[in-house]
Parts: structure tokens; C-alpha cells; sequence
């Protein structure tokens, strides 16, 4: 054997003892998570030969790829912990049945009118106890029609839509008399809905601010008394008191042939202020251990539990209140409020007129000082505007 192949196997005899010194120094495998901010370690993994290379071998041997790191530090693969995976996409809220946009893609066919009975009649109109159809429902309705000579086109109709009574105490014929009488004398037509769950009609009684449901069957009133051969369908105004003002409100913003509206006591308020600012002293407590009003908020406590309260949604409770749609209003608009009302506050009213003025929306505004939620100390100047408002809007139009 030469000298320098002898110096090339102990060469070979010193590298490879090098190598295999190296086995086993790499640092233990991450748990994954995030990074350290260190360079990672490499680890060098070298076999050892089973016999000693011959002398030819050895004389030809060269150092590979893998006998040596690469001097370029590497880019570690970062495998994230699931807590890290990905920020969670919210799941998608339903949508509210009492969502304006909502409504607007529903039908309202109504039915034809039938006659129930014919109570005792007036003296210048005729009164009849009809029904109609809502969503499979029966609902029954006072219809009151002139005596007089029909116009060629029939009568102009006034919608009526009543304020808040218990509805196990509602009856068809009772209370609003002299509302209706004060219309009929003047020649409308005057549909009152009895709602559902209301004296003889079915369904459930839903309220009138959780629930677009009364809504819902006055809107299936409007076609209804559209098919009612005495009825002029393209002349129809619309009438509220109270939550039968809201249910005005919200109908004018849905349907597109309400020629006019007025509406007297109206819980009118967009739905925040609904919910923060309105107390009613004087409604029936229901437990001792709560405010008369709070006693009614479950509709509220509802919708706060699935869409968060106004501060924190407050495009959801816009969505539901028809004063964010005032521009698509179906008609002019008067109110009617007094001061001292003792049920809903006339700053209701105050600022719906506000908010119709800022919308560039003809609105009228009366108030009346001293009066009460029914506005009975002042009824005929108020009664007399409402017809005369009518009368310009829907009758002559």
C-alpha cells in the first residue's frame, strides 16, 4: 500500500468518527404554536459505513449534499395550535319577520269580504259585522257603509286600526263609535279590524311591536276591501290610534297604496327609543315585583337576546323601524297628539314629524294641550281636521 492511500483511509477513519459524534444533538421537536424568534437547529444525520471502504473507493470518495448542512437558514413550517387556526367567521343572523324588507317580499292577497251579521244600523250609514282572511286566519271586522247614493267609482275607504285593548275585553261594536260615525257621515267607507286573537277572530293576539301580525292582517284588510263592490280601490286612507298608529306607520311603508295617513296618540318613535324611552304609568301591572311597562317586555328582552340591544345592533333595530324608510312613505302624513298624554308621550309624535321633515315627506302635526290619550277634550277640531285632511288627500284625489 502506498503512503498516500494509507493517509486517505485515516482521513476517511477521522471523518467518519466526526460524523457519528454529531448523532443525537439535535434539540427535541416543537410542540407547534407560534415562533420563538431563535434560528432553529438543524440536525445533521450521518450512517456509518458497515466496513471500511477499499482503498479505491476511498480515493474517490467525495462529501454528498447531506454530509453537510446548507448554509442557508431555512424557513420552518409553522403549524398553528386550533385556538389560532382562523378568527371565526359569526354565523349569520336570521332575518326578523318585522324587518321592512322583510315584509315587502311577503303577499298580502286578503280574501273576499263575507257578511257575518248586521248589527243595529245608523242613521246615515249601515253597519255590518264581515270577515276576511290572514294568513289562513279569520278575522273578523267592523264594516260601516254610507246610505247615501254610491259614487260612480264607489266610496272612498278609511282603514281603522285600533289602539291597544285587552283582547279578551275587545268587541267588534264597541269603543271608537264616534271615530267611525264621524267618517261614515262623511262619506267613507270604514273598515275596523278586529286583529287576530281579538273578540271573535283566530290566531294568537302577537301584540303590536314584537310582531309584524297585525300589520300583517291590515294589510290583508287593504286587499280585502279592494274586491268590496262599494269600495273605490284606488281611494283608501288609513287611520290609527295608538298602536294602531305604529301599525299605520309601518303599512305605509310596505304597501304602496295608502293615499294618506293620520294617525292620533301614535306610538310612532323608531324602535331605540321605543325600547329606552317609553313608560306607561297608568297600564295595568301584571306582578307586584315589576314597573307596569316592564311587566310587556318580553317582545324587547326577545329580540335583544338573539340581535344584541340597539347600542351594540343598531342596524338591526333600524331595519325594523319604518321611520328609516320615510322617503318610501305611501302618502302624506298628519298627527295628532296631546301634551299631557298620559299613555305615549307627544314626543313621539314631535320627532316622527322631524324625522318626516328631514326626509323632505309632507307631514301636518297638531297638538293639544291640557287633553288626554284619546284627545277627547278637543275631538271635533280634531275629528274635523282628520276629514278634511282625507278629504284633500284621498276623496278628491
Amino acid at each position: 500500500m502506498k503512503i498516500s492511500t494509507k493517509i486517505t483511509v485515516a482521513c476517511a477513519l477521522l471523518a467518519i468518527t466526526a460524523l457519528a459524534g454529531c448523532k443525537g444533538a439535535a434539540p427535541a421537536a416543537s410542540n407547534g404554536g407560534g415562533l420563538s424568534g431563535e434560528e432553529p437547529s438543524l440536525t445533521v444525520v450521518a450512517a456509518l459505513p458497515t466496513a471500511l471502504p477499499t482503498p479505491t473507493e476511498t480515493a474517490t470518495m467525495t462529501p454528498t449534499a447531506t454530509s453537510m448542512p446548507p448554509t442557508v437558514t431555512p424557513t420552518p413550517t409553522i403549524t398553528p395550535s386550533p385556538t389560532a387556526t382562523s378568527t371565526p367567521t359569526a354565523t349569520p343572523l336570521p332575518p326578523h319577520p318585522l324587518q321592512i324588507e322583510f315584509m315587502r317580499q311577503q303577499s298580502y292577497p286578503g280574501s273576499a269580504i263575507t257578511f257575518e251579521q248586521t248589527p243595529e244600523q245608523g242613521a246615515n250609514y249601515q253597519r255590518h259585522i264581515v270577515s276576511y282572511k290572514s294568513e289562513g286566519y279569520k278575522i273578523y271586522a267592523l264594516l260601516t257603509v254610507p246610505a247615501d247614493q254610491k259614487p260612480a267609482t264607489g266610496w272612498p275607504v278609511v282603514i281603522f286600526n285600533h289602539g291597544y285593548i285587552p283582547p279578551a275585553q275587545y268587541r267588534t261594536t264597541e269603543r271608537y263609535v264616534a271615530y267611525v260615525d264621524a267618517f261614515a257621515r262623511n262619506g267613507y267607507i270604514v273598515l275596523k279590524s278586529d286583529y287576530r286573537g281579538h273578540g271573535s277572530s283566530e290566531g294568537p293576539a302577537a301584540g303590536g311591536y314584537g310582531s309584524p301580525a297585525y300589520t300583517v292582517d291590515i294589510l290583508n284588510a287593504l286587499a280585502s276591501i279592494k274586491t268590496f263592490k262599494d269600495a273605490d280601490p284606488n281611494r283608501i286612507g288609513m287611520w290609527g290610534h295608538s298602536m294602531g298608529g305604529q301599525v299605520t306607520l309601518r303599512a305605509m311603508v310596505v304597501a304602496k297604496d295608502i293615499r294618506a295617513g293620520v294617525i292620533w296618540g301614535g306610538v310612532v318613535a323608531n324602535y331605540p327609543d321605543i325600547v329606552s324611552k317609553w313608560t306607561r304609568p297608568n297600564a295595568p301591572a301584571v306582578t307586584v315585583t315589576v314597573t307596569p311597562f316592564s311587566a310587556r317586555r318580553g317582545w324587547r328582552q326577545d329580540l335583544t337576546d338573539v340581535y344584541g340591544s340597539p347600542e351594540r345592533n343598531p342596524q338591526f333595530w333600524a331595519s325594523i323601524s319604518p321611520n328609516s324608510y320615510l322617503k318610501d312613505l305611501s302618502g302624506p302624513l298628519q298627527l295628532h297628539h296631546s301634551v299631557t298624554d298620559e299613555e305615549v308621550p307627544v314626543a313621539f309624535s314631535e320627532s316622527l314629524n322631524e324625522q318626516m321633515k328631514a326626509a323632505g315627506e309632507p307631514c301636518e302635526l297638531f297638538t293639544y294641550p291640557g287633553d288626554n290619550h284619546n284627545i277627547n277634550a278637543n275631538f271635533a277640531i280634531a275629528m274635523q281636521r282628520s276629514i278634511a285632511f282625507m278629504d284633500l288627500n284621498v276623496k278628491n284625489r
